[in-house]
């Protein structure tokens, strides 16, 4: 019996982690960009509020799912900003709030997602909650450079590109 609770315990202190290492691994928005310049990779930057129930659901359905994580690892540097956030951030030279930041890129509506090249240029916004398959899609358009070529997502929805596999 007392095996048995050691090997419990034991367990439990190993889940923690476990856990926390299937979470999304997202950077502040500084240290993003800078990460992204470096890397040469762009930018998923997901544009949330504390209060917002469909930013929680994006998290939860979408953002958690391993095919998901894996695939934002191996080409994107995912950044949080609040957008109704106090604390100053870097964009284009300036200093400003995430609140500010997040008009400046357009964003009317939480979540909204907004692309930007590794070198910081905005690509594109996608607002609302996106399901996790059209998301995957989503990931892959941007890259595989097909929004920087000027592909509408539609046209690359229904393209050959869009149903071969993914690129680890």
């Amino acid at each position: 019996m007392r095996r048995l609770l050691v090997s419990i315990v034991l367990l439990s202190c190993l889940l923690p982690p476990a856990i926390a290492a299937a979470a999304p691994s997202w950077r502040g928005w500084d240290d993003g960009l800078a990460s992204a310049a470096r890397l040469g990779r762009p930018v998923l930057a997901d544009v949330y509020t504390d209060w917002c129930g469909w930013c929680r659901r994006m998290d939860r359905d979408v953002y958690e799912r391993a095919d998901i994580q894996a695939y934002v690892a191996a080409h994107f540097v995912p950044v949080k900003l609040d957008a109704e956030g106090r604390a100053m951030v870097r964009y284009e030279g300036r200093e400003t709030t995430g609140a500010t930041l997040a008009s400046r890129l357009g964003v009317r509506g939480y979540p909204t997602t907004v692309f930007l090249d590794a070198r910081g240029r905005r690509l594109l916004n996608v607002p609302g909650y996106v399901p996790a398959d059209r998301f995957l899609l989503l990931l892959r358009y941007v890259a595989e450079g097909h929004a920087e070529r000027g592909v509408s997502f539609d046209d690359f929805a229904r393209s050959p590109a869009a149903r071969a596999p993914a690129r680890r």
